[in-house]
């Protein structure tokens, strides 16, 4: 059922990633263009990432038959995952990137009901067709549950926002107001979207994202809530690098930003992995494109000397939860890591 009214007047909004989840939604990866040469050595660490998360929660995975649903199964026993918390649906994608074409699941926590917003997909501005089967899978979903479902006509990834929980969203310019997503709305009118169909009262923009990030500047590389007045964000300590004056332009804005409460962010800085070039390309590997999921935080690891101290710096941030690296050097060769690999489904 379609609604005529936005998600944030029937009393919706999408809450912070920390807050307890029913379940993790993934699209399981088959397309060998996304990983050209390399898509057979990111199944055991994509299977370990799943394994973590199932510990604690249901894992939802999107297969295109029971063909799919075997092989992924194959995996999945060989690093003893939790089977009893894995949960197949066969809903055929075109690509793995379930952070952007998965559904946005939303809370009125009034009323105990649960929606999904079906943003329009364009695979980041029309680069990699087709993707008419990723399109259609948040509506597919919300029908499977019976869920209330909002249809604006927008496009927009869930990898280019990042939510606090108390009604603040941040995004970025780079993203959300290129020319190959809405050219037809300015930045005053995809505020007012980012309000109505996320249930937000604030928009805060950040401006380009990290070097290698095909997305256009997704937020889920460079900064992430932690809680509501606190980010992670990434900064580069070599001057000579690309990613470093970016970077420091972001934490300059970070610096500037307020709250709805007029307060100031709590500001905790992560390190960035050194280069990864693979096939003459710089591969957007970065410590901000980790997972929190209801026990654990999946962060992506490099083989790198500041794996250490990123993953410290993450688990001083939730000390509540296990924070565990799983190396994506493989994975980041897709140009993305868990984050962008998963959607999350949160518990009413």
């Amino acid at each position: 059922m379609n609604n005529l009214n936005t998600p944030k007047e029937e009393g919706f909004s999408f809450p912070a990633e920390w807050e307890k989840q029913d379940a993790m939604w993934l699209s399981w990866p088959h397309k060998e263009g996304s990983w050209p040469g390399k898509i057979e050595s990111i199944f055991k660490p994509y299977s370990e990432f799943i394994k973590a998360v199932a510990e604690g929660q249901k894992v939802r995975i999107n297969v295109r038959d029971e063909e799919m649903k075997s092989f992924a199964l194959k995996y999945l026993t060989e690093v003893s995952t939790h089977l009893e918390n894995i949960e197949f649906f066969f809903l055929p994608t075109n690509d793995a990137w379930c952070r952007d074409h998965g559904p946005a699941f939303l809370l009125n926590k009034q009323t105990g009901e649960k929606a999904v917003v079906d943003w329009g997909y364009n695979a980041w501005g029309d680069k990699y067709p087709p993707y008419d089967l990723d399109d259609v899978i948040p509506t597919k979903i919300a029908d499977y549950f019976g869920h209330k479902l909002f249809t604006p006509p927008v496009v927009m990834e869930g990898g280019s926002v990042e939510f606090n929980g108390s009604g603040t969203v941040m995004t970025t310019t780079a993203c959300l107001l290129n020319k190959n997503r809405n050219p037809h709305l300015n930045q005053q009118q995809i505020e007012t979207y980012l309000k109505e169909y996320y249930g937000q009262k604030q928009v805060l923009w950040l401006g380009d994202g990290i070097v290698g990030d095909d997305t256009d500047g997704h937020i889920d590389d460079i900064t992430r809530f932690v809680n509501e007045d606190t980010v992670l964000t990434v900064v580069e300590e070599n001057r000579e690098d690309e990613n470093y004056i970016i970077l420091q332009h972001n934490l300059a804005m970070l610096k500037s930003m307020r709250l709805l409460d007029g307060r100031p962010l709590n500001i905790i800085e992560l390190p960035m992995p050194r280069p990864i070039v693979y096939d003459e390309t710089r591969l957007p590997a970065s410590y901000a494109n980790f997972y929190i999921a209801n026990k654990v935080v999946i962060v992506p690891t490099f083989a790198d000397q500041n794996d250490r101290k990123a993953l410290d710096i993450i688990q001083s941030c939730f000390p509540d939860r296990k924070v565990v690296g799983i190396n994506s050097v493989d994975i980041i060769w897709g140009l993305g890591s868990f984050h962008c690999l998963s959607q999350q489904e949160p518990s009413i």
